[in-house]
C-alpha cells in the first residue's frame, strides 16, 4: 500500500495533522485499536489557554515555565501559548462544544495556574469532544482515509524513514505502506508501568520503533504520576480529574486528617509530582494501602452536573462522591519525553515527524503544567503537518524488513511490575540498577510474531530507556525523584539524550 502521508495514531495531534495534510496529497490515518480509543478520549481535566479577560499570553508562559522546573524550551513555551488562542478559536469554528456560562466560555483554574484559564467540555469529557471535533473535521475531507485495528509494529526505513509494517487484526497479515513522510502521533506510555490512568494501546510503541529506527530521545526520565487515580478492588485505575481539587475536593489520609499543607504552601493545588510524593509518604507513614479523596462538601448536584461521567463511573463501582470519600493513590499518566523534535515536529530521522504525548519538543520540561497536554496535541500536530507537506515526494523505496521478529521472553506483567517498583515515584540508584540488569538479562530471542509479544519488545525498550536515563540524571527535579540524589543540580539543567548508537548525553 502506498500513501503521501502516513499518520500513526488517531488521537488529537494525529488527527490536527491530517486536517492539514490533506491539502498536500493523499492521507492514512492509522488506529491500533479502533478510532476512538486514544489518550485523548480520556482526558478530562480540560485545555489551558490564554483567552479569559483577565489572563495574558505571558502569564499562560510563566506558569508553564515555573511547573516545568527549568527544563522547558523557551522557543516551545512560546509557541505554544501564543498560538494556543488562535487553536482553541478554531476548534470552535469546527462545532467544538466547551462549557459556557450565561453564554460566555466557562474557565476553570487548576494547580499552578495564576488564572482561570482552562475550558471544558460536558464538564469532564473535554479531550473526548476535541477528538470528536477533529474526527468529524478530519472525515469530512475526501484525501483522509481511517484504518483502525492496523498496530504499527515497525517503521521501515531506507536512507530516512519512509514507510511502516501494520499488523492487520482482520487479516492477520502484515501490510508494509510506503509514504513520502510519516507521523507518529502514537500517544503514551502508561502501560509500561504497573498501575497507570492511560488506555491499553498506551504501550509506548512510538518510542520504542522511533528507537529502533535510530532516533533520538529526551527526557524519557522524566514520567507524570497523577496524584489521584481511583483505588478500588476490581476498578480500573480511572483517572479522578485534577478539577476536582481545583473546586474545592481535599485530601484525607486513613485516619480522616487532611495533610497537603504539611508537604506545600499550596496544599491540594500543589505541582503534581509534589502531591503524588506526598500521597506515596503519607501512604507509608500510616501503613495504609491508599489516601482518600473527599469531595462530600461539594454537594451532589454540583457534582453531578461538574463532573458526570467521574460521577457516575464512580458510582458504578459502588462509590458516591457526594456522600462517600474516594479511595486514591498515583499512577504513571503522562510522559513530558519522547521522541526529539524540533518545534515542527521533526525528529533526528529524516522524513520522520512526531507530535502530541511520544513526541519530546521541550514544552513541558520536567514537569507538565496541568491541561497543556491537549493543547500541545493540537498546536504541535498543526505545525508538523505543515512542516509535513514541504517533504519532497518522491521517497526512497522502503527497505521491506526481512530480519526475524526479536521479542523478549518474560511477559508483560513482569516488565511492567519491575518498572512500577525501580523506576516509579520514588527512585533510587540501587533500584534502578537492578532495574537495569534484569531488563537487560531478558535480551530479545526470536519468536513467533504476536500482537502481545509486540507490545512485550515494545515496553522492555521503554522501561530501559526510563531506567538508563533516570539513572545517568543524578538529581531530583521535577517528576524525576531520586532519594540517593535529592537536590537539584545545576549541572543537570539541560535535557537527557538518548540515541542507539551514541548512548545517553546531555545537552
Amino acid at each position: 500500500m502506498n500513501s503521501d502521508f502516513l499518520v500513526i495514531g488517531a488521537g488529537v495531534a494525529g488527527l490536527r495533522a491530517a486536517i492539514e495534510l490533506a491539502q498536500a496529497g493523499k492521507v492514512l490515518v492509522v488506529a491500533k485499536e479502533s478510532l476512538q480509543e486514544s489518550s485523548s478520549e480520556y482526558a478530562q481535566g480540560g485545555i489551558a489557554v490564554a483567552l479569559s479577560d483577565d489572563d495574558e499570553v505571558a502569564l499562560h508562559e510563566e506558569d508553564t515555565l515555573y511547573a516545568g522546573d527549568g527544563l522547558c524550551d523557551r522557543a516551545a513555551v512560546r509557541t505554544l501559548v501564543e498560538e494556543g488562542p488562535a487553536a482553541i478559536q478554531e476548534l470552535i469554528e469546527w462545532g467544538a462544544q466547551f462549557d459556557r456560562h450565561a453564554g460566555e466560555l466557562a474557565f476553570t483554574r487548576e494547580a499552578a495556574h495564576s488564572r482561570s484559564r482552562i475550558l471544558h467540555a460536558h464538564g469532564d469529557s473535554t479531550g473526548r469532544e476535541i477528538a470528536r471535533t477533529l474526527y468529524r473535521k478530519a472525515a469530512s475531507l475526501p484525501n483522509v482515509t481511517f484504518q483502525s485495528y492496523a498496530a504499527t509494529t515497525d517503521l521501515l526505513v531506507n536512507e530516512g524513514v519512509c514507510g511502516a509494517a501494520l499488523y492487520d487484526a482482520a487479516s492477520k497479515a502484515s501490510i508494509h505502506i510506503r509514504a513520502r513522510a510519516v507521523l507518529l502521533a502514537t500517544g503514551g506510555l502508561g502501560r509500561v508501568f504497573l498501575n497507570t490512568t492511560n488506555p491499553e494501546v498506551a504501550t509506548g510503541d512510538g518510542v520504542a520503533m522511533a528507537w529502533r529506527a535510530g532516533a533520538e530521545i529526551s527526557d524519557i526520565e522524566f514520567v507524570q504520576f497523577h496524584p489521584t487515580a481511583l483505588h478500588v478492588t476490581g476498578a480500573p485505575r480511572f483517572l479522578l480529574s485534577e478539577a476536582l481539587r481545583g473546586e474545592g475536593g481535599v485530601l484525607r489520609n486513613v485516619a480522616g486528617e487532611r495533610f497537603m499543607q504539611r508537604y506545600h504552601a499550596l496544599a491540594e493545588l500543589a505541582p503534581r509530582d509534589v502531591v503524588a510524593r506526598a500521597i506515596v509518604t503519607e501512604i507509608e507513614r500510616t501503613a495504609a494501602a491508599n489516601v482518600f479523596l473527599d469531595l462530600t462538601q461539594l454537594g451532589e448536584a454540583f457534582l453531578r452536573e461538574r463532573f458526570p461521567r467521574i460521577f457516575e463511573t464512580c458510582l458504578h463501582y459502588g462509590i458516591n462522591i457526594a456522600s462517600d470519600p474516594v479511595a486514591v493513590r498515583p499512577a504513571a499518566h503522562y510522559a513530558m519525553g519522547g521522541v526529539r523534535t524540533d518545534l515542527h515536529g521533526l525528529t533526528s530521522v529524516p522524513r520522520l515527524f512526531a507530535a502530541g504525548e511520544v513526541a519530546c519538543t521541550g514544552v513541558h520540561g520536567a514537569n507538565r503544567l496541568a491541561s497543556n497536554s491537549l493543547l500541545e496535541g493540537v498546536v504541535f500536530g498543526a505545525r508538523a503537518g505543515r512542516a509535513m507537506r514541504q517533504v519532497p515526494a518522491g521517497a526512497p523505496p522502503c527497505a521491506r524488513s526481512t530480519a526475524p521478529f526479536l521479542a523478549p521472553a518474560r511477559s508483560i506483567l513482569e516488565f511492567r511490575r519491575l518498572a512500577w517498583q525501580r523506576c516509579g515515584i520514588v527512585r533510587c540508584g540501587d533500584g534502578l540498577g537492578h532495574a537495569i540488569s534484569e531488563l537487560e538479562r531478558d535480551p530479545e530471542e526470536n519468536a513467533e510474531f504476536t500482537p502481545e509479544r509486540a507490545e512485550a519488545r515494545n515496553i522492555r525498550s521503554v522501561a530501559l530507556l526510563i531506567a538508563r536515563c533516570a539513572l545517568a540524571r543524578e538529581e531530583s527535579r521535577g517528576a524525576h525523584f531520586r532519594t540517593d540524589f535529592p537536590a537539584k543540580e545545576a549541572e543537570f539543567q539541560r535535557h537527557s539524550v538518548i540515541s542507539r548508537d551514541l548512548g545517553i548525553r546531555f545537552e
